[in-house]
């Protein structure tokens, strides 16, 4: 399943004009992300436009420490007093025993954006990650406050292999900024005949 919806992706992006197309990749070493983007690179190699991957580690998935695998049940049965402590702190500061905060991965992500405009402020960057990386990126870049990013959060899960996506908007003068043009897009998943899902990404590393 994962396959068939990373190289939908890869289609997706293949198709695109070469003005539009990622020149850069980073991704998440967990395996399943960099899965999808060794796939999109393929795609663009079969038209000569291969964007370099680039693997990072602070673009992993949020780290659940002694609670990982567990549901919100389960977290209950075993964790009851780490349950409250959840309760009381709110889910973006909560940070589990061995493991990570919402705030945690805001913390790692600055640097990130520090990196791509240090180094790729004139390339289209592609970022391959995960659920909770995606909505810290739009707590950051969207300058939204806790509430706002957790009402996102709620509506729904973001899909394996769907496109959140930002486009430069200039000002008058120099000024200029990134404005959303798509969150949670899964048409390249609809148009290439794979299945939509939101399931947990392997937390494996990729060798």
């Amino acid at each position: 399943m994962g396959e068939r919806q990373a190289a939908a992706l890869g289609r997706w992006f293949e198709s695109m004009s070469h003005v539009e197309r990622p020149e850069v990749i980073l991704t998440s070493p967990y395996l399943r992300a960099r899965s999808t983007a060794d796939a999109v690179r393929a795609a663009l190699n079969s038209s000569s436009q291969a964007g370099d991957i680039v693997a990072d580690e602070r673009l992993r998935e949020r780290e659940f420490g002694i609670l990982d695998r567990l549901t919100k049940f389960g977290i209950q049965q075993r964790h009851p007093e780490l349950a409250s402590a959840r309760q009381l702190m709110g889910k973006f500061y909560f940070r589990p025993p061995a493991g990570e905060g919402w705030c945690d991965v805001v913390l790692r992500l600055r640097s990130v954006l520090d990196t791509v405009s240090l180094h790729y402020s004139d390339k289209r960057v592609l970022i391959v990650s995960h659920q909770v990386v995606v909505l810290c990126f739009r707590y950051l870049i969207e300058q939204l406050d806790e509430a706002s990013i957790l009402g996102i959060d709620a509506e729904g899960d973001v899909a394996n292999c769907s496109v959140t996506e930002y486009v430069l908007e200039r000002m008058n003068g120099a000024d200029a900024f990134l404005k959303l043009q798509r969150y949670n897009f899964i048409a390249p998943l609809e148009e290439g005949g794979a299945p939509v899902t939101s399931a947990p990404d392997a937390k494996v590393a990729a060798r």
